[in-house]
C-alpha cells in the first residue's frame, strides 16, 4: 500500500483590509476602470484649475476697498466684500440700527444650534422658542423700550433669511405630518382634501406661490383690510415647503408593514396611539434624509422673496452691487461670499442630518 505524503496547501493572500483611507480610496475611486479613469480626470482637471484659481483669488486679488486699484488688478476684488458686507448682511436696515439686525440674529442662531442638541430637547424648548420670537421681532421692529421703529419691508439680508427658513420649517413640519396622515385616511373627504392640496402647490413653482400671497391675495381681502406682507409670505414659504414634505412623510408611513398595525389594534391601541407610538417613531426615522433634504432646499428656497420686494441675503447682495456704478463689475466676489455662508448653513445642516440618522439606527446595530 502506498504511503500518503502530505501536501499542505498553499497560504491565500491576505484580504483587503476594509478600513482606512486606502480602503476608502480603493472602493469609491479606483474600484474598476471607470472609476479610475473618472478619478484621474477630475483629478487632472483640478490640478489645471487650481492653480489659475488660486492665482485669481489668493495672489492677484486685491483687498484694498478701492474702485481704482480694484479696476487695476488682474485678480479678485475682495475689497468690495469689505465695503459692502454690512449692507450685504443687513441690507436695507437702517445703517445705524445694525446692532439690533446682529443681535437678534446672533440670539436667533443660538436658539437653533441649542434646539439640535440632544440635552435641550427638553418640554420648556417650545416655551423657549416663543420668548425668542417675541425678543427677535421686538427688537427687530422697535417702537417700544426707545428703539426705533422698523417696519417689516425694510429687514432684509441674513436676518430676513434665517428668520424666513426657520420659521417655515417649524411651522411646515406638523401640517406635512397631518397632510401626511390625512392622505392615508380611510375617510374619502380628508383623504381627498389633502391630495388636492399636495398637488395643488406641488404643480406650481415657488415663485407663482408668492406672487399670489404678496399681491393676490390683498385683493380677496375687505376694504381697509391688509396683512404685512412679511406674514403672507411666510405663510406661503411655509404651506409650500408643507407640501413637498408631506410627500416624503408619507414615503415613510407606506414603508411600515401592515403587520404592524393589525398588531396595534388587536392590542387594543387607538389609532392616534398607534401613530405615536408605533408607526410616526419608525417612519420619521427612515426619511431623515427626505426631511434634511426639505430643510436645505427651503432655506435656498428663500432667495425667491426678492419677486416681493424683501430682499434677503442675495437680494441685498444685488442691492448693494448696484448702489454703486463702481462696484458693478465686481458682483462675482459678492456672489462667492453669500455662497460661502450658504454652503456653510447648508452643509452644517446635512452633517447634523447625517448624526441623526446615527443616533435613530442605533436600535438596528447588534
Amino acid at each position: 500500500m502506498t504511503a500518503q505524503v502530505f501536501q499542505p496547501i498553499a497560504a491565500r493572500p491576505a484580504p483587503n483590509r476594509t478600513t482606512g483611507w486606502l480602503a476608502w480610496m480603493r472602493s469609491n475611486l479606483f474600484s474598476d476602470w471607470r472609476t479610475t479613469f473618472g478619478t484621474v480626470a477630475v483629478v487632472a482637471a483640478l490640478l489645471y484649475l487650481l492653480p489659475h484659481f488660486l492665482r485669481w483669488a489668493v495672489l492677484d486679488a486685491v483687498t484694498i476697498a478701492s474702485p481704482d486699484a480694484c479696476h487695476a488688478a488682474h485678480g479678485a476684488c475682495w475689497g468690495v466684500v469689505k465695503e459692502k458686507f454690512r449692507f450685504i448682511l443687513f441690507g436695507r436696515y437702517p445703517f445705524e440700527e445694525h446692532w439690533r439686525a446682529l443681535i437678534a440674529t446672533a440670539v436667533l442662531l443660538t436658539l437653533i444650534i441649542a434646539s439640535c442638541v440632544r440635552m435641550f430637547w427638553k418640554p420648556w424648548l417650545a416655551g423657549l422658542w416663543l420668548l425668542v420670537l417675541a425678543f427677535y421681532f421686538t427688537i427687530m421692529y422697535g417702537g417700544v423700550f426707545g428703539l426705533r421703529k422698523v417696519e417689516t419691508d425694510l429687514w432684509s439680508g441674513l436676518p430676513l433669511t434665517i428668520l424666513l427658513a426657520s420659521l417655515s420649517m417649524i411651522m411646515a413640519f406638523p401640517i406635512a405630518l397631518c397632510i401626511a396622515l390625512g392622505r392615508r385616511s380611510g375617510m374619502p373627504a380628508i383623504r381627498s382634501l389633502c391630495t388636492v392640496y399636495v398637488e395643488l402647490i406641488r404643480g406650481v413653482p415657488l415663485i407663482s406661490v408668492l406672487f399670489m400671497a404678496s399681491f393676490m391675495f390683498p385683493l380677496l381681502m375687505p376694504s381697509g383690510f391688509n396683512i404685512d406682507v412679511l406674514i403672507r409670505v411666510l405663510a406661503g414659504i411655509t404651506l409650500f415647503a408643507a407640501a413637498y414634505m408631506a410627500e416624503v412623510i408619507r414615503g415613510g408611513l407606506q414603508a411600515i408593514p401592515k403587520g404592524q398595525l393589525e398588531a396595534a389594534a388587536t392590542l387594543g391601541l387607538s389609532y392616534w396611539q398607534t401613530q405615536r407610538k408605533i408607526v410616526l417613531p419608525q417612519a420619521l426615522a427612515m426619511v431623515v434624509p427626505g426631511i434634511m433634504n426639505n430643510f436645505i432646499s427651503t432655506f435656498k428656497d428663500t432667495s425667491l422673496v426678492a419677486i416681493v420686494s424683501l430682499y434677503e441675503l442675495t437680494g441685498a447682495m444685488g442691492m448693494a452691487m448696484n448702489a454703486e456704478a463702481d462696484w458693478r463689475p465686481f458682483r462675482l466676489e459678492g456672489y462667492l461670499f453669500i455662497a460661502v455662508i450658504y454652503f456653510i448653513f447648508c452643509y452644517s445642516m446635512s452633517r447634523y442630518s447625517k448624526w441623526i440618522e446615527a443616533q435613530v439606527n442605533k436600535s438596528k446595530q447588534r
